[in-house]
């Protein structure tokens, strides 16, 4: 048998260059997350359907409710009370006529709303951002809820508002905020069982579907790699026999 054409040479040194790399992309197996740290660091990262964990969705939903709701809660008093010193204070002032007295009285408490609202805004949605945060990371690092979370949660974040105090306002602010933390906590686990499935339950299974979808894709890409290698051993086999006869 004859040594074989310049084209059938090229083809086999082509194939061999396309031989897969020693670590192909598949050498990865899909691994559940096992440390609490990788359970906590997949609370910040975007899932495949590129979205945030409902966790995560969550503590931000609860942060613009709570900044609206210190916004109303530290507002209306402002411009109630900024509108009542304006009018005592401006017994001597003069007005072009009835309009300009009410429009300058309205300006006055509108300034009182805004600033006596966002100073109760940003502490209370603060507060609340902290307080989900720090209660949710435990539960997830710890892989189980407890009450016990939502009161070191509570404490943390009373103790970090009055820390500029000094040592004896750190104090009374974790106690007062570890005692606040006891009711809601206690409301919020009562409103997940009520619910049937709680978050790190949902979580779980759902960590476990997906888990058990990649480890599919995954062995399903490894067959399909194996076949492809096998063929082009063959075929690299094959045309060395050639060649050598």
């Amino acid at each position: 048998m004859g040594l074989p054409s310049g084209g059938t040479a090229a083809s086999s040194s082509a194939v061999v260059g396309e031989q897969p790399a020693s670590k192909p992309w598949y050498a990865g197996r899909p691994q559940p997350p096992e440390s609490g740290w990788e359970r906590v660091l997949e609370l910040f990262r975007k899932d495949e359907l590129n979205s945030y964990p409902e966790e995560t969705v969550n503590i931000c939903k609860a942060t613009f409710t709570a900044g609206i709701i210190g916004l109303v809660y530290g507002g209306i008093p402002g411009f109630l009370n900024a509108k009542k010193r304006y009018i005592q204070q401006s017994d001597a002032e003069m007005y072009y006529n009835r309009l300009d007295a009410v429009q300058s009285a309205h300006r006055a408490a509108l300034r009182g709303f805004i600033r006596y609202g966002w100073r109760w805004s940003w502490r209370v949605a603060a507060f609340v951002a902290i307080f989900n945060t720090v209660s949710i990371s435990l539960s997830v690092y710890r892989d189980k809820s407890s009450l016990s979370h939502f009161v070191a949660a509570g404490a943390l974040t009373g103790g970090l508002f009055r820390f500029h105090l000094g040592l004896g306002g750190f104090v009374a602010g974790s106690i007062f905020g570890a005692l606040l933390g006891v009711p809601a906590g206690g409301l919020v686990m009562v409103m997940q069982n009520l619910a049937g499935e709680t978050l790190l339950e949902r979580r779980r299974r759902e960590r476990r579907e997906l888990y058990e979808r990649q480890l599919i894709e995954w062995n399903t890409n490894l067959s399909i790699t194996k076949n492809i290698s096998k063929e082009t051993d063959d075929y690299v086999q094959r045309g060395t026999e050639e060649r050598d006869d």
